[in-house]
């Protein structure tokens, strides 16, 4: 019996070890662009696209690039290995997962973080243009 309690305590500790480390592995913490440029690490970037700079997506090798600002006013070129996601274009910020590769940053993932469709505008309007139907406003 004794034997049994023992391979199942070892069998408990290295699921554990091996839980610990992967915990590790997916943790990435935010950052600003100069702090991921000197860190070197996967961080995350929190910023906004910079709208009056070139966006680019290069269909043979499936990579969208944009440039990104972020709280310091930086800005960087941020190289995405894959398709521009969805609402980009309206994306009130952007967060970047990746790191510096000559002085590129190398994103893994791109999220966006739209104007939420459920807010309506200081002025009663929905942000999208979009005119509700079967509402009645009253005044009070």
């Amino acid at each position: 019996m004794k034997k049994r309690y023992l391979i199942g305590g070892v069998i408990v500790v290295a699921f554990l070890v091996v839980g610990g480390l992967s915990f590790l592995n997916s943790s990435v913490e935010y950052a600003t662009l100069s702090k991921a440029e000197q860190s070197g690490k996967k961080v995350q970037v929190t910023g906004s696209w910079v709208q009056d700079m070139s966006t680019h997506y290069d269909t043979k090798n499936n990579t969208f690039s944009f440039y990104i600002r972020d709280e310091e006013n930086r800005v960087a070129k941020v190289e995405f290995s894959g398709a521009k996601p969805n609402n980009f274009d309206i994306a009130t910020s952007v967060v970047a997962k990746g790191r510096f590769e000559k002085g590129v940053f190398k994103a893994s993932e791109v999220l966006t973080k739209c104007p939420s469709k459920y807010e309506g505008n200081p002025d009663g309007t929905h942000p999208e243009g979009i005119e509700s139907k079967g509402v009645q406003k009253t005044a009070l």
